[in-house]
Parts: C-alpha cells; structure tokens; sequence
C-alpha cells in the first residue's frame, strides 16, 4: 500500500517562499494498492492530484472525513470528474446539517460559483458512511469511526493485505486521549494524525485559546502513535500560520518522544 500526501495545511491554503517544503495546499491523501485507489478528502490537493493524472477517465472512491472548507474545495477543481467517463463514489457521514452530497452542492451555487454540481458530467455516486463494523472495497478493508469536532468528524483505518493506516484529522481528544482512537490505531503501520497546534497554542498561552476548535496538539498525537503502537507517525494538518522552519522543529521535537515520526510533506510518498 503505497501513501501519497497532496494537501497537508488545515483550515486554508497558504503559498509563498516560507512554505515550499511543506506545502500549501489542503488535506488530501491518496492511498493505493494493487492498482486501485481511495482519495482522503477533497482539499485543495484533490486539484493537483487530478492534475497529474492528466485527462483521462478515472475510477476512484472519495472518502471524506467531514465537510469543512478545507477538506472540501478541490472538489470543483478537481479536472477528473469533468471526464464523462470517469465513475466516482463519494462516501461521507450524515449529519443533522445534511449530508456530504449538500454541502458539496451547496458550494457550488451561484453566487460564490459558476458551475453547479449537477453540471459535473462524470458519474457520481454518494454513499453514506456506516461506522463501527468494517467494510470491504476492493483490495481495502476500511473502519469508521465517529469522533469529537464541530459538526462530526470520521477517522478511518485502512487495510490491505500486506499493511494498516489510520487516518485521525481534525479530531480534538480533550483532556485525555480518545480510547476509542487508540484502539481503532491499535498496532496500525502509519497514523496519520491531527497536529495543528503546540501544547501552548491549545491552552491559549499563545494567542486565544483553541480548545473546542477541534483539533489536537503535536505532543498529542506523538503519545497517541506511542500508546497504540503505530510503526510511524505522520504530524498532518499542518496551521496555515505555520512556515517550513516551524515545521521542520516541532518534526525535530516530535522525534525526540517518538523515533519515527515525520512531518506530513506534500508530494511525499510512504510505501507501507
């Protein structure tokens, strides 16, 4: 099972010199194994991986963690669904604010956009995300679990024959970590894991507290690879505050607990 990261920021895309390692673009994670893919998010990186794909028809499924901004605005962009060929599903969890396939509409209706999403012409089709017993698509065995962010948010593990990944963004574990987490992650090969702010920031000793804002710290997501055992650990969701230098410390701070942690980098690819 082979990782690629086309968006790492959270919250909005950032460009400039100060951010070039890391990479500007929005979550989006593309996982493949024996010659099938699942696409993590729609961020603004859903635009670059279609982009390389190049105009051809694709078959792929889209699973999405929730329906905030940033995890969905390379969906218009994304070059793909504008093949009529191109057969993509689109899995994401109900919510009492409506379900994936109206919020993506939503954001694609005049007067904030030009083209709606009846217009795409590919074949699309929306499924609801069941969480708790896995499921099986193609060479993947895929588990959901529901977790604590503004609105919802769903973490995934998935597997395939040979290797494991859990894909925690956006989640927010409160005072102590989320045992359920730390089970869905139990002995996984890579977590992918929320990192958006320090210790500091969370607690507001550095600008305005963000508890509540629905994400986890650095030292956090460390202890969570530690206590489940993961193989690796990839600090994802990077703030759009943070420049290439901030990041490269707090990968150099992370290692110090956890030898095989990285930063999440765009264009990096983890074979697992």
């Amino acid at each position: 099972m082979d990782v690629r990261f086309w968006g790492v920021r959270g919250s909005i895309a950032v460009s400039g010199a100060r951010y070039v390692q890391t990479g500007g673009n929005t979550t989006c994670v593309e996982v493949s194994s024996q010659g099938e893919r699942l696409i993590l998010d729609g961020g603004t990186g859903l635009r670059a991986l279609g982009e390389s794909y190049g105009w051809q028809a694709m078959e792929a499924t889209l699973l999405f963690t929730h329906v905030h901004w940033d995890h969905i605005q390379g969906v218009p962009f994304f070059g793909p669904a504008f093949h009529p060929d191109s057969k993509l599903r689109f899995l994401g969890a109900k919510r009492s604010s409506g379900t994936l396939r109206a919020a993506l509409d939503a954001q694609m209706q005049p007067p904030t956009f030009p083209i709606t999403l009846d217009a795409i012409p590919a074949h699309l089709e929306f499924r609801t995300v069941a969480t708790g017993a896995p499921w099986e698509m193609g060479p993947f065995r895929v588990t959901a679990l529901d977790m604590a962010h503004p609105d919802g948010v769903v973490a995934y593990r998935i597997e395939d024959s040979e290797s494991s990944l859990v894909f925690a963004t956006d989640v927010e574990h409160g005072p102590e970590l989320d045992a359920r987490l730390l089970e869905l992650a139990e002995g996984v090969d890579l977590l992918i894991h929320d990192a958006q702010f320090t210790d500091e920031e969370y607690a507001g000793k550095k600008g305005p507290s963000r508890r509540g804002w629905g994400h986890s710290t650095w030292p956090q997501a460390v202890r969570a690879a530690r206590i489940c055992g993961a193989g690796r650990l990839a600090l994802f969701h990077h703030d759009p505050m943070r420049d290439d230098c901030q990041v490269s410390t707090i990968e150099a701070r992370a290692r110090l607990s956890f030898a095989n942690a990285f930063v999440a980098r765009e264009g990096e690819v983890v074979a697992l």
